[in-house]
């Protein structure tokens, strides 16, 4: 499977799923504070450009997919979508203390594509994403955490992939804490759920990587209203 090249520039716009900025400063605020006041919280999607959704209308992004899902499921969460095109781990791991001054009520982490990308070590991908989870228990205990696996390409090595692919199985048992489908099952090497870069999925990509965040993402919603 392909690992996406997550770089160049988010847009901005006015979707219910808002898209946060990436400094270090100002709010992580939700599209709809009346429903985080009655409802379940916010789900912050901590991402690259896959969950940024570079090149696409920002309603057509995979976390603005899933609050709609969230909205017909009758889940009473506020989506915001703090995707950052060309991130690496370690500009998540800088993030994240920010993010977690809010105090959402879940935060799923997609993070590692460029690292994988850019041929970094396997094992300072997973000591940042181990600091981003030891954060988040520390700062901000009753958040919980979700994983999304990602992959390396295939032109890095067999040792490399196998490697990279450990990570993040190797985290979310750790850690107990719930691993996502991989999100672009389905999508990558795909042309037609595709930008022209071959890289980023287009609207009908989108919807794909949304159907398998949420496949794994429901259940965990569901156990937490019980």
């Amino acid at each position: 499977m392909l690992l996406p090249a997550c770089g160049g520039g988010a847009g901005d716009g006015g979707s219910r799923a808002d898209s946060a900025a990436a400094g270090s400063g100002g709010n992580l605020a939700p599209a709809d504070s009346g429903r985080v006041a009655s409802g379940g919280g916010t789900i912050v999607f901590l991402g690259t450009s896959l969950t940024a959704g570079l090149g696409l209308d920002p309603d057509s992004a995979y976390p603005a997919l899933i609050q709609h899902k969230l909205d017909s499921a009758g889940l009473r969460y506020t989506v915001v979508n703090a995707g950052q095109s060309g991130e690496s781990s370690a500009g998540a791991l800088r993030r994240v203390d920010w993010i977690l001054r809010q105090r959402p009520a879940v935060l799923v982490i997609e993070t590692g594509a460029n690292d994988g990308l850019r041929g970094q070590e396997p094992d300072s991908t997973r000591a940042n994403i181990q600091a981003m989870v030891d954060r988040a228990r520390a700062q901000s205990p009753g958040t919980a955490i979700v994983l999304a696996p990602m992959e390396a390409m295939p032109n890095l090595g067999q040792d490399y992939v196998r490697r990279f692919r450990a990570i993040f199985p190797a985290v979310a048992e750790a850690n107990g804490i719930p691993l996502l489908p991989f999100i672009l099952d389905g999508v990558g090497g795909v042309d037609s759920l595709n930008q022209q870069d071959g890289i980023h999925p287009n609207a009908a990509g989108s919807r794909r990587v949304a159907a398998n965040v949420w496949r794994g993402l429901e259940p965990v919603l569901r156990r937490a209203g019980e």
